[in-house]
């Protein structure tokens, strides 16, 4: 291996869900934040938990509040230059 390239590795990570320590891995980080782990994510625990609190429809419909469905309304100046003798 060369010298220099690499990250530092840390043997000794610790993860924290939840300001609780659940783990101690190997990483290239010092110390990791996370929001979902094994322990807390339904496939493994079996328990169903609502993790997202706003889902994608209300993140949409947030962003767009409502307008985006309704049609484009023509510009005034585009009627008023069709108009012959304008």
């Amino acid at each position: 291996m060369k010298n220099g390239i690499h990250p530092t590795y840390y043997p000794n990570c610790k993860v924290y869900h939840n300001g609780q320590v659940v783990m101690t891995v190997g990483a290239t980080v010092p110390e990791m934040h996370v929001e979902v782990w094994s322990g807390s994510h339904p496939f493994f625990t079996g328990k169903q938990t609502f993790v997202d609190s706003a889902g994608r429809v209300e993140k949409f419909q947030r962003k767009f509040q409502g307008n985006y469905f309704k049609k484009a309304e023509p510009k005034a100046d585009a009627k008023q230059a069709d108009a012959p003798g304008a």
